[in-house]
């Protein structure tokens, strides 16, 4: 940029913006609030002030919705902030990330750090965690007599459920006595076994105010109290360690006292319901009962009346009886009947039939004999084609048959050589010979 080079505001704020946040990284501001606004946007636009200056912030909507309370006028915070100009105005201001109230930041720790080793040991468990019993004969309550808790507390019972006892056990709840003095309150409402479920109940305030609820004394004591124990410990928003240590945890003391009591009119709808469903009951098995008899005492006869009828019943079954077995019988009789001249319509003349027999008795042995004479003749000429074709026949000729010495037939001359051992088999008998000349040129057939 030239040194005489003329700047627009625009540009001069846009060039002072990107310095602002290219120089200076997110940090955390502490001071006071002050000029506190809502806007309709859900962003959130303050001042934060100490005793020598003040700067302008903005926390927008996104950022606001993780803070789990509404800043004030006068509250003292830190916070978590990207040093900034909005260009429209100059104005230079803190765009908040996060806000947490002044000394949170410590005790927020220690509370993290503490719930994480309780957590590891157990202690907040579901398992370990007993049913509020569903209808206590008497409620004890450990707040401070002068707490405003135990008023919304009282108030809520009486409404509810004015026929509980209520026994209050006191102690107080903020200060550095106050976790031995629940701890000691929890000890007493233990031993006097006095109550059916305990109540421990304190209004809002800041993490300051409620630490003595974050002590690990009262986290082991109510872990320890054999009687269930409800925490209703500050607002909503507001988390302790009480609240993950007792059997079940209330937002609000008035909502602690509505968990342990059950209301006495939905108790008398329930009694009401439940009588009207007897008495439904009751009715319709009377009416029941009531139709059950009538149809028995119609069904009731004297012991003579039905004889008779049993009798008068049995008499006609028997006249039924032999209408039936006669008109069987008649059935019975004109199909056979019926059956006996198909039967004989069906069958044809004996003696024709014993003719045909006589006429294919003969026609069999006709064709037997010429069967027979046909195979006589067929075997004789077997039988001379095997006279012809036998070995022996061929040597009773005059022939004979000659084998080398392996026995195989010698059928030509040039298999033999002078020397030779044969075989040769005759029409009677054989000899052993050898080769003493052999005669190619000899022919069988000249």
């Amino acid at each position: 940029m030239l040194p005489d080079s003329v700047l627009t505001v625009s540009a001069l704020n846009r060039s002072v913006r990107d310095l602002l946040e290219s120089r200076i990284p997110l940090l955390w501001v502490g001071g006071e609030i002050s000029n506190f606004t809502a806007a309709r946007s859900g962003h959130w636009y303050f001042s934060l002030k100490d005793d020598g200056a003040q700067v302008r912030c903005v926390m927008f909507r996104s950022r606001g919705q993780l803070v789990d309370w509404v800043p004030r006028d006068g509250d003292r915070v830190e916070a978590r902030a990207l040093v900034t100009l909005y260009e429209p105005r100059g104005d230079f201001q803190l765009n908040v990330e996060f806000m947490r109230r002044a000394g949170q930041g410590q005790l927020y720790e220690a509370f993290l750090r503490l719930k994480a080793r309780l957590e590891a040991e157990g202690l907040f468990d579901t398992a370990v965690k007993r049913p509020l019993p569903p209808f206590p004969r008497a409620i004890g309550v450990v707040t401070s007599p002068a707490a405003a808790a135990l008023r919304d507390v009282l108030s809520t019972l009486a409404r509810r459920n004015p026929s509980i006892p209520i026994v209050v056990y006191p102690t107080t709840v903020q200060g550095e006595a106050a976790p031995g003095e629940i701890v000691a309150a929890l000890e007493r409402a233990a031993q006097r076994a006095e109550c059916d479920v305990l109540l421990l109940v304190r209004g809002g305030g800041s993490i300051e105010d409620l630490w003595a609820f974050n002590d690990e004394r009262v986290a082991r004591a109510l872990r320890a109290c054999p009687i269930p124990v409800v925490s209703g410990v500050g607002h909503e928003t507001d988390v302790t360690i009480a609240d993950f240590a007792a059997d079940c945890r209330a937002p609000t003391p008035t909502a602690a006292a509505e968990l342990a009591s059950p209301a006495r009119e939905a108790l008398l709808a329930r009694v009401s319901e439940a009588a009207a469903r007897l008495n439904r009951r009751l009715q319709r098995d009377l009416d029941t009962r009531a139709q059950l008899l009538d149809h028995l005492s119609r069904r009731l006869v004297h012991p003579g009346r039905r004889l008779e009828e049993r009798a008068a019943r049995i008499a006609h079954l028997a006249e039924r009886l032999g209408r039936a077995a006669a008109l069987g019988v008649e059935r019975r009789a004109l199909r056979l009947d019926r059956a006996g001249a198909r039967l004989r319509a069906a069958l044809p003349p004996v003696d024709a039939l014993a003719a045909r027999v006589d006429r294919a008795a003969q026609r069999l042995d006709a064709a037997s004999r010429r069967r027979l004479d046909l195979a006589d003749a067929r075997l004789a000429r077997l039988a001379q084609s095997l006279v012809h074709l036998d070995p022996r026949a061929v040597l009773a000729r005059g022939y004979a048959i000659v084998a080398d010495a392996q026995g195989a037939i010698v059928r030509d001359a040039a298999a033999l050589a002078p020397g030779s051992a044969i075989d040769i088999t005759l029409a009677r008998g054989g000899a052993a010979a050898t080769v003493d000349r052999v005669d190619l040129t000899r022919n069988p057939n000249p």
